[in-house]
């Protein structure tokens, strides 16, 4: 029987340019609910919420749901071992960057360096007037919706809305990353959303071998993926960075 952990890990040691593309799933296990399905945020929130124009037409109630979801609840959210297996892989080497479709700067507070955030973050606040960005920590949430202390603006959060496009240097270096890369591993996300569902796609075309970490089948397993490791990040990651590991002392 074949060891695909064992395949996996000689792949990664034996690559040039690994890069991880993640999804909502790695930070389930960290306590944030995904958007979609069934016990997603979208069943409990309208997602009118963060529609571009309804956010510039009703700022306040847009921004009492942003705070409720993003600052209130997923503030609280640390780092799992899928993430900091992530950042260990960075930092042995063996893994160039992260494409992550997640706006939670879990990857970041893990240890990773070389995070492309396909999404946008929560972690900054920008003003759509003046171009003014602070960290959400230093913005006074106790009446909103928060303004721009230069020109009075109402301050947007700092991740893509619906009917946004994709920031043009995450968008452009994710799909050279994927270009570039030999080994593409692609974790907890069901390429549901679209253009980032592209990015594996793209390393695939180009050459790169697919490992996918998920807990079930998704629409990239029959199609572009090489191997499939099933179970949770945060239970594969650990395993796989100590494989890796073991390979360089053997």
């Amino acid at each position: 029987m074949i060891d695909y952990l064992d395949k996996a890990a000689r792949l990664i040691r034996e690559s040039g340019f690994t890069v991880a593309f993640t999804g909502a799933g790695i930070s389930v296990e960290s306590g944030i609910p995904p958007f979609r399905g069934k016990n997603g945020l979208w069943s409990r929130y309208d997602p009118k919420v963060l529609d571009l124009d309804y956010f510039y037409s009703n700022p306040h109630d847009s921004w009492v749901k942003i705070k409720e979801i993003f600052y209130d609840f997923f503030g609280k959210a640390q780092p799992n071992p899928g993430h900091i297996a992530l950042a260990g892989l960075e930092q042995k080497g063996w893994l160039k960057s992260v494409v992550t479709q997640n706006i939670d700067n879990l990857h970041q507070e893990a240890g990773s360096k070389t995070v492309w955030e396909f999404h946008g973050s929560s972690q900054w606040v920008v003003c759509p007037r003046c171009g003014a960005r602070h960290f959400a920590t230093e913005i006074d949430m106790s009446e909103l919706p928060p303004r721009c202390h230069e020109d009075g603006s109402v301050l947007k959060p700092d991740f893509i809305f619906f009917g946004e496009g994709i920031p043009r240097e995450a968008y452009d270096q994710s799909f050279a990353a994927a270009r570039k890369a030999e080994v593409m591993l692609v974790i907890g996300t069901t390429g549901e959303v679209m253009p980032a569902s592209m990015v594996p796609y793209e390393a695939a075309r180009s050459g790169a071998t697919i490992i996918e970490i998920n807990p079930e089948t998704t629409p990239f397993t029959n199609q572009i993926t090489h191997i499939f490791l099933e179970g949770k990040a945060g239970e594969v990651l650990p395993e796989l960075l100590q494989r890796v590991s073991q390979l360089i002392v053997d």
